[in-house]
């Protein structure tokens, strides 16, 4: 084998929850450059482990953490991590990411990532300290949420910094949409991941800061790199913009492009939209920084409400998608209100954007008469109703009630409901949640959310930046309507966020792929170019597409419900149809991801061009 790249531990810690048995295995240094970290580790490992018939609760699906070159550096926005699994809200692969703490933590335990398999006999934590790792009994922490678990966890490890990344009641119950929430608000949710530890009774991962430094090719270069860029985000928080309010920055500007989530989609128009802008909420309440690790901009704060009915309640700060979630896709109107149900979903281990679609698709058909307030165990589902919503939080996480149904995620609710309320539901027809906007006028998004292979956005049309690329610049893929160029322009984007995701650093962070670059070559002594990137990005996805179709993925899944590919009534894009030009936009995304433009499947050259020969019997077998 040879010498592993700089920026690596160079070992996975294996754990077998049905033995109890914990271990550290090296990996082959020929993973490093061709995979590079994050979910490019997590696509081979969970391709290799997981084979078709294997079901997202049974003990032998795989829950992976997975770390990149950047963890564990002095570099802005490090401790992100990923985390991958087959998920049960498609019932295919499932790629996350949260920033935070847990990334550089575990890092300087002189890991690579952590790969969980089997189903353990009881309730366990897994606890890793001083580069030792240990199975812990977990009955103490059943029933609390995921604060409760990490401050039980820093009591008794006596450990103020430990970074703790769980499961709240939802994990446990297995709800579909529960997520993994570290260091209190930082969310791996997409594709029910808190359900998969909760299916193989993992409650929790405690990590202590170690020792371990993380080896430098060029430590001269990387420190002087790491001091400009923390100065160019200084100077960008100085400027305004998300690194100074948050993620809601941009907020104002999405009436008027039609593209703020009101109501479950039933109507553009929303007056109260300015309360949600995140310099509204940043100058009208008590805000802190509260920083990932040796992150300088303000892009996480703690909050302390100063008006409206929850005065005086402080949490964590809602993420744009949150504020969206419990304000507008619900028909609320506080921003207060928006914080305390935000804060709530952390806490039992929710995932935000499908709790909102989940609520305004309960609100929605109550107001129809298709449930009523048997069918809510006596809750007022009007719109904008806050207890009702925080009460109906509560049932879905400990599956009480007609929460046990809920727990299923809106698809699944609706088509049990049938009938009209299965119009009205937002999904993806694999089941995934769509992020939090009205994605209608957002073609390019849609169409993400519909074709990604990992339970939520693949491309991230926001950040697309052609010209980065060596592209020619386009219109804003935010208002291109276009069903040639958009499917063009997003299938020549893919692969740049995979590869990004690869690297375990805050994307926010790292707008620029070419200074991006310079960092990672810094670290690793390697000399990666932009085509470079874009292959691994690229052959993350292939990766992960076969695995997808070899698990049960056809063409036919991938298109949006009614209501989500529905025509606007009302405000700026009134009449815009996005559903009679799919089946051609589809094909054409296929073909310009060099896969079969009728079936989706990659193409053999495909997978030769990009290193994945191995694959090609596999797709034959289809």
């Amino acid at each position: 084998m040879d010498a592993y790249p700089e920026g690596y531990a160079g070992k996975f810690l294996k754990v077998d929850l049905s033995s109890e048995s914990v271990s550290k295995e090296a990996t082959d240094s020929a993973i490093a450059t061709k995979y590079v970290g994050g979910v490019g580790f997590g696509a081979k490992l969970l391709y290799d482990q997981v084979v078709p018939g294997v079901e997202w609760n049974d003990p032998a699906n795989r829950i992976i953490w997975a770390l990149g070159p950047f963890n564990g550096t002095a570099l802005p926005g490090s401790g992100t991590f990923c985390v991958i699994s087959k998920g049960p809200m498609t019932d295919l692969a499932a790629s996350s990411q949260a920033n935070g703490f847990f990334g550089a933590y575990l890092k300087t335990n002189a890991l690579d990532g952590i790969v969980v398999d089997g189903l353990a006999k009881r309730w366990c934590y897994l606890y890793i300290h001083d580069g030792v790792a240990e199975l812990r009994n977990a009955d103490h922490l059943l029933g609390k949420d995921t604060w409760e678990t990490e401050e039980a966890l820093r009591e008794e490890l006596n450990d103020r910094r430990l970074s703790v990344c769980c499961i709240g009641p939802a994990g446990e119950n297995t709800v579909r949409f529960a997520a993994v929430v570290a260091n209190k608000s930082h969310v791996a949710g997409h594709n029910g991941l808190g359900a998969v530890m909760g299916a193989k009774k993992l409650k929790a991962i405690a990590v202590s800061r170690s020792t371990f430094m993380v080896p430098v090719a060029d430590a001269s270069r990387l420190s002087s790199l790491t001091r400009e860029h923390a100065r160019m985000l200084q100077e960008a928080t100085a400027k305004g913009g998300m690194y100074k309010w948050g993620t809601a920055a941009n907020l104002p500007q999405m009436p008027d492009e039609g593209t703020l989530p009101i109501k479950n989609y039933t109507t553009n128009i929303f007056p109260e939209y300015m309360r949600f802008s995140g310099e509204y909420i940043r100058t009208q309440f008590e805000v802190k920084p509260n920083p990932c690790w040796a992150c300088p901009t303000h892009h996480c704060e703690t909050i302390k409400v100063t008006q409206g009915p929850y005065t005086g309640y402080e949490g964590e700060e809602p993420e744009y998608e949150q504020l969206a979630a419990f304000g507008p896709v619900i028909g609320q109107t506080d921003p207060g209100a928006a914080t305390m149900l935000s804060n709530l979903g952390d806490q039992l281990g929710l995932e935000a954007n499908e709790c909102g679609w989940l609520i305004g698709w309960v609100m929605e058909c109550y107001e129809k008469g298709l449930l009523t307030k048997s069918d809510t165990d006596g809750l007022e589902m009007i719109w904008g109703n806050v207890e009702a919503t925080a009460a109906l939080l509560r049932k879905v996480a400990y599956r009480e009630g007609c929460g046990n149904l809920l727990a299923e995620g809106v698809k699944r609710a609706a088509e049990k409901l049938g009938g009209e309320a299965v119009q009205c539901a937002i999904y993806s027809q694999k089941g995934a949640s769509p992020r939090g906007h009205d994605h209608r006028p957002r073609w390019d998004e849609m169409m993400d959310t519909c074709f990604s292979n990992t339970g939520t956005v693949e491309v991230g049309g926001a950040y697309l930046q052609p010209e980065q690329l060596g592209y020619p610049s386009i219109p804003s893929v935010r208002t291109m309507h276009d069903p040639w160029q958009t499917p063009v322009a997003i299938a020549l984007g893919n692969g740049r966020r995979q590869f990004e995701d690869c690297l375990c650093a805050c994307r926010f962070l790292y707008p620029n792929l070419q200074r991006t670059l310079d960092i990672l070559n810094a670290i690793t002594g390697w000399e990666f170019d932009k085509d470079r990137a874009m292959e691994v990005g690229r052959r993350v996805i292939n990766y992960l597409r076969v695995f997808n179709l070899r698990h049960g993925l056809t063409k036919e899944m991938e298109v949006p419900s009614a209501r989500y590919g529905s025509v606007p009534v009302d405000g700026p894009n009134k009449g815009l149809a996005v559903m009679p030009n799919w089946d051609f936009m589809r094909s054409v995304y296929y073909q310009n991801m060099s896969w079969d433009p009728d079936t989706g499947k990659p193409l053999p050259e495909t997978l030769r061009r990009l290193g994945l020969e191995h694959l090609v019997a596999d797709l034959e077998d289809i």
